[in-house]
């Protein structure tokens, strides 16, 4: 958790270079909380989290309660803080706090715990306050956001939406108001969040590092000069941090004073319909976020100008249909709807004109005292060259830079299975063909029960589930087995002295549920991408079979990795990764041709496994063939496949081989292969979860056992 009592000073927000749209959005959200917090996205090493950390010294100071640990106003002290009722007495006046959240948090450290054992025993509720206490009135900052496991998002979410968090163990419950500026941060590279998490963030931004050397040089040359001084160079953009922080807080006062009119409020309608954003959450945030940059810019009414720049913050997260695609917004599609809905609104004089160098601010006005931002000193190297007193015409460059920057990647084939086609292909090489749509996929599971990460694929003992028996705690207790410690404490009452009707509860009575629930596995996709895949028909359709697998992994919380073989040998596509989106791009880019090596591939398969066995030995990995279960070139090369799925088997891998083999007569190599890794085979019409063939399989099953 960040604090005032940190001696070190932040690396000043006015000091960051360039990244606009993250700075705009960071500041709208100072202005005006209920916008509803950041998402930022970006590759590493992008600023992203120092960015975040310089906004707390720019919030003003808050006023506390003395000696409340939930930091109730002594204005408007919350009714039901578990530390009241307040009565007048000390107020402290204390920054902002920005509490971070790590990855590898418990849910007790998120929310708050109670101490159970005084609260069977004595009837005391017994609370220590989690970060969410500790960020109430600040701003609470999580890093690497899509990491997190989905419980604890949900609960964090849930807090910011409501205002108050509530812990409840076994009837007992405690609540406390919980209302912060909740701003995360990701890497889209490790893996995305489920779209309805995506939708609780108000806004979100890309970032991406500068392509220009002059302004890659001011950002090392910037850091380089806080690392040798720091309050040194804090001192030297003061005076711009003060002007800043002077900037939000006139915002925030001018904003009750803002008009939502209703020509404006008819564009913001009708551009959540336009691009068919579900649900209302979308109007809602673009109104706040337009009303924001009306303030922000210095006036009473929202304009046309608001409105588009709102559109860009909080709809691109909001549009994609599907995990795979990109984030991002149709600029000519945006402009063309808030032309045809545009209007004048009543009561607009020309004192609300906008301000022709937008939401940013310029040298000629925007700013809440009509000064504009803060001006430039002169001197070399200093705080003039503070991205907030640029060229007026430099964000909206840098803006519109910053909207093509998503979409570069897509621009060129990835590197890697380009690169990995080292290895020469026997025959010649065919261009990558299409995927067919993907389809909902039965459930493939690994037998057994695990004790991985939290996930929707196989069964395992979790944090979360179906209650299945209870034990004694290994360390902190987690959710109590109430009628288990009733029974472990009811013996030793008379010997303990009982009287009344309290139950006398020790430590050693307490007991914590079994539960079992679902788990994430590692899938691992073994991908044929040999001259007898070829056929582009046949070759569409198993990229569609493979895409609609690496949905169900998204979907059910997996990592996965891909392996391809052809010509002489196997390449790892994409290491184990927890984005789908970086398997459905190098599947896309996938060429064929060749011989069918598929020992390579399997061998591959299982040095891949032995690593990540190293690294996480509680995700149990699911293998995925995707083959006709062909095998060519090399001496022996149906034997050396045989006893390379063996070694896989031999270890214990489940495996599941889907069988590409089509036409009227059928050789059978792909379940001879399932049968050596003593693992599934299933065909690509029996992989649908529709699957007729499927259906039928199981009703005579069942007539067996019958």
């Amino acid at each position: 958790m960040t604090t005032a009592h940190d001696t070190t000073p932040q690396y000043p927000f006015t000091a960051v270079v360039g990244m606009d749209d993250l700075r705009l959005a960071l500041l709208l959200n100072a202005v005006s909380p209920a916008v509803g917090g950041v998402l930022v996205r970006g590759e590493k090493g992008t600023a992203k989290s120092t960015a975040v950390r310089a906004l707390s010294a720019l919030m003003p100071h808050v006023d506390v309660v003395g000696g409340c640990r939930f930091a109730c106003a002594p204005a408007a002290p919350d009714p039901g803080c578990p530390d009241g009722p307040h009565e007048p007495g000390a107020v402290e006046d204390r920054p902002t706090r920005m509490v971070e959240l790590p990855v590898g948090a418990s849910e007790d450290r998120l929310v708050g715990a109670l101490d159970i054992e005084r609260a069977l025993s004595e009837g005391v509720k017994a609370f220590e306050p989690g970060l969410l206490a500790d960020a109430h009135r600040g701003i609470l900052y999580v890093d690497e956001v899509n990491l997190l496991h989905d419980h604890l998002v949900d609960l964090l979410l849930d807090a910011a939406a409501m205002g108050a968090s509530y812990v409840e163990r076994e009837g007992v419950s405690v609540r406390h108001a919980a209302r912060f500026l909740l701003v995360g941060t990701m890497n889209p590279e490790e893996g995305e969040l489920r779209p309805q998490l995506l939708d609780r963030f108000g806004l979100t931004v890309e970032v991406a590092a500068s392509r220009e050397p002059d302004q890659r040089v001011a950002v090392v040359r910037r850091r380089l000069a806080y690392d040798a001084d720091p309050a040194g160079f804090a001192a030297q953009w003061a005076a711009e941090e003060t002007e800043l922080r002077h900037r939000i807080a006139a915002a925030r006062e001018l904003l009750p004073d803002v008009t939502l009119g209703d020509a404006a409020l008819r564009q913001i309608a009708a551009t959540c319909a336009a691009f068919e954003v579900d649900g209302m959450r979308a109007d809602i945030v673009m109104a706040r976020t337009a009303t924001a940059l009306a303030a922000w810019a210095g006036r009473t009414a929202v304009l046309e100008e608001d409105v588009r720049r709102a559109a860009l913050l909080a709809l691109p997260h909001r549009r994609r249909r599907n995990p795979f695609d990109a984030p991002g917004l149709d600029e000519d599609k945006l402009d063309q709807t808030l032309e045809e809905f545009g209007g004048a609104d009543e009561g607009t004089d020309g004192e609300d004109d906008p301000d022709p160098d937008g939401p940013d601010g310029g040298p000629d006005g925007g700013g809440p005292d009509g000064g504009g931002a803060p001006p430039q000193d002169g001197g070399d190297g200093g705080p003039q060259e503070s991205p907030l007193t640029q060229d007026p015409e430099l964000p909206h460059q840098q803006e519109r830079e910053s909207a093509e920057a998503p979409e570069r990647p897509q621009e060129q084939p990835a590197a890697p299975e380009q690169a990995g086609q080292g290895t020469p292909a026997a025959g010649g090489e065919q261009a990558a063909v299409g995927a067919t749509e993907p389809f909902r996929t039965r459930r493939l599971d690994v037998p057994g029960l695990g004790e991985g990460a939290d996930g929707r694929r196989s069964r395992a003992r979790t944090a979360h589930g179906r209650t299945t028996g209870a034990r004694r705690p290994h360390g902190a207790l987690g959710k109590l087995h109430l009628a288990a410690t009733v029974q472990a404490a009811a013996p030793h009452q008379r010997a303990r002295g009982r009287h009344g009707r309290g139950l006398v509860v020790r430590r050693d009575d307490l007991r914590e549920a079994v539960r079992e629930g679902r788990e994430g596995n590692l899938v691992l996709f073994v991908v044929d991408a040999s001259g007898s895949m070829a056929a582009r028909k046949r070759m569409s359709a198993v990229k569609g079979a493979v895409l609609s697998l690496l949905l169900d992994a998204y979907q059910r919380r997996d990592k996965i990795g891909m392996i391809t073989f052809r010509g002489t040998g196997a390449e790892l596509a994409l290491p184990p990764t927890s984005s789908v989106e970086a398997g459905a791009a190098r599947l896309e880019q996938l060429p064929t041709g060749g011989r069918t090596p598929l020992s390579e591939g399997l061998l591959r398969a299982h040095e891949v496994l032995r690593v990540e066995r190293m690294r996480d030995a509680s995700r149990r990995p699911l293998l995925v063939v995707v083959t006709d279960g062909r095998a060519t070139g090399g001496p022996e090369p149906v034997v050396r496949a045989a006893r390379a799925a063996r070694l896989l088997a031999g270890e214990g891998t489940a495996s599941v081989v889907v069988d590409c083999e089509t036409g009227p007569v059928r050789l059978g190599l792909a379940g001879e292969l399932a049968r050596d890794l003593q693992g599934t085979a299933v065909t690509l019409d029996e992989l649908r979860a529709d699957s007729v063939s499927a259906l039928v399989r199981t009703v005579q099953g069942n007539r067996k056992a019958a």
